[in-house]
């Protein structure tokens, strides 16, 4: 039994004269039941037709009655000679003198296939065990390793201007009738096409979860030849709601068709378009299934070693002008073994390319799209990072981990504020003894105004950066040569700070040692970011 009301059957009426397929009509009764759609269409209607027929076969042998009593009788003629009447073959409770019921039971005789005015044909062929297979083949191809899954819907724009259209159909008999049904109630089309096929999926892949949410999204989408044509009044009607983008191929996104029908009014639209909807000309057609995994967080620290590697791949006028990185030598084996599509990669700051990055090493992290396995056990991935640091003996990686989304925020968390510690080897023009450089020790806290290097002008904004030099140490060499070591605020440019950049960093080590100085190596020795957790080895 189909869970109906008595105050349901004029609008079960109305919906079938209209040519709603069987499914659209337990959406516009507000059936949220999910059992009634996934019966066979066939055997819905039959219920139907039987709910509707309480109703009419009591005014239909009233009528019959009263015929019998006021119509005159020929003399002696028992039988007549009339052909069969038709009334057998139309939806039992409706009035064959209605043009549109006329109409449909001819379309039923000629072996229409009957489109549904409003869902186009997606909750009748599309949906059922043909269409489940195909989208579990689609989904088999792709090879993705998934627990579970969500199944998302994309439908063509012009099924909200047809449900608008057959709402306002059945509006003016709920209002005829005294009754009140919220157009917000009515199941939407997604929602009774995911109810039906979610089981049936399921089960083509072998029992695994279809759920509402998960990192894993199966899309389907339907498309129809007649989206513009059905749409196209609604550019006149709301020109301000359709405006060209780059990215579509037609205005009339469900988006924007939505916006435009929230506008319009009632009157406005039933001047433009039929109620209840013209009868459909072709169904919707099936597009090619989408799989798409949400992206998995990768994230680490890693050491560099090599004085002629730079972080990301360095190009210049398209030409690669260094054989690799940083990271590409981390994200090779991730990638391979993650089976992503592409990566994005970001670190707590960068390194020159002739800079090293020793210590604990500069934590970094990877967006990886649209991985086809985003399931690794901790072992696994120990042995991940073991085969990266076996790849190249430039660089080394530890704490790889999985993070979250959330998680990657903290890395930029408080660039600003952040420590980072340098030894820098410095050249003096000067000859200097061990007590010449000794007052450096003592320096505390002091501040910089720093003028855009020269040599990253051409990638940021001319400016005057304030940056503080916490505190610094020496280490004498010889006569022209000493260690400095740093530990100054995040941001800082330290061979600007040695060498002065032509006065566009003051103060500088020039200025404190009255001598030309120079930087001819440098280090990072630590980046002071509580991220990611430590793993122990």
């Amino acid at each position: 039994m189909l869970p109906l009301k008595e105050k349901d059957k004029p609008i079960v009426q109305k919906l079938l004269s209209a040519g709603c397929c069987a499914r659209c009509v337990l959406r516009f009764c507000c059936v949220s039941v999910h059992a009634p759609y996934r019966q066979p269409q066939e055997e819905i209607l039959k219920q139907l037709r039987a709910f509707i027929s309480d109703t009419s076969s009591g005014q239909d042998s009233s009528e019959s009655n009263r015929a019998e009593t006021e119509a005159p009788t020929a003399a002696g003629s028992e039988t007549c000679d009339d052909p069969p009447c038709k009334r057998a073959k139309l939806e039992p409770g409706v009035d064959p003198g209605q043009p549109e019921v006329q109409a449909a039971a001819t379309r039923q005789e000629d072996g229409d296939s009957h489109v549904c005015v409003v869902c186009l044909g997606v909750l009748q062929e599309l949906c059922g065990t043909v269409q489940a297979s195909k989208i579990a083949e689609a989904v088999k191809s792709e090879n993705y390793e998934f627990d579970a899954m969500v199944l998302s819907v994309s439908l063509p724009a012009q099924l909200c201007v047809r449900e608008h259209s057959c709402w306002l159909h059945v509006k003016k008999e709920v209002r005829e009738k005294a009754m009140v049904l919220s157009k917000d109630d009515v199941v939407q089309v997604k929602e009774a096409f995911k109810w039906i096929m979610q089981g049936l999926v399921a089960k083509e892949l072998g029992g695994v979860a279809v759920v509402t949410k998960s990192p894993f999204e199966v899309g389907v989408e339907f498309t129809h030849p007649d989206t513009d044509s059905d749409c196209h009044f609604l550019a006149s009607t709301c020109p301000d709601c359709f405006k060209p983008t780059k990215n579509k191929e037609s205005v009339f996104t469900r988006m924007a068709v939505v916006k435009a029908l929230e506008k319009i009014p009632d009157a406005r639209f039933l001047r433009h378009y039929p109620s209840p909807p013209a009868r459909p000309g072709a169904s919707c057609s099936p597009q090619d299934v989408q799989c798409l995994h949400l992206s998995v967080f990768v994230a680490g620290r890693y050491n560099k070693f090599c004085r002629s590697l730079p972080q990301t791949p360095w190009l210049i006028d398209g030409e690669r002008r260094m054989e690799s990185s940083v990271e590409e030598l981390i994200a090779a084996p991730i990638l391979s073994g993650f089976r992503a599509d592409g990566f994005n990669f970001s670190s707590s700051g960068r390194e020159d390319v002739d800079v090293r990055t020793l210590g604990n090493g500069r934590p970094f992290a990877m967006e990886l799209l649209n991985p086809h396995r985003s399931s690794f056990s901790r072992v696994q991935m120990k042995q991940l990072q073991e085969a990266i640091n076996a790849s190249s003996d430039k660089i080394r990686v530890r704490d790889l981990q999985v993070v979250s989304r959330e998680a990657m925020s903290r890395m930029k968390e408080g660039e600003e504020e952040k420590t980072k510690s340098y030894t820098a080897l410095v050249w003096t023009q000067k000859t200097i003894r061990r007590e010449d450089i000794r007052f450096i020790d003592d320096i505390k806290d002091l501040t910089l105004d720093q003028k855009t290097p020269l040599r990253v002008l051409h990638r940021r904004a001319l400016a005057v950066r304030q940056r503080v030099i916490h505190s610094m140490s020496t280490r004498f060499l010889d006569p022209h040569h000493f260690y400095l070591g740093l530990k100054t605020q995040a941001g800082t440019y330290i061979k600007e700070f040695v060498h002065g950049d032509f006065g566009r960093t003051t103060p500088n080590l020039c200025q404190l040692l009255s001598s030309d100085t120079d930087i001819l190596e440098l280090d990072v020795e630590s980046v002071d970011v509580d991220w990611p957790p430590a793993i122990p080895e």
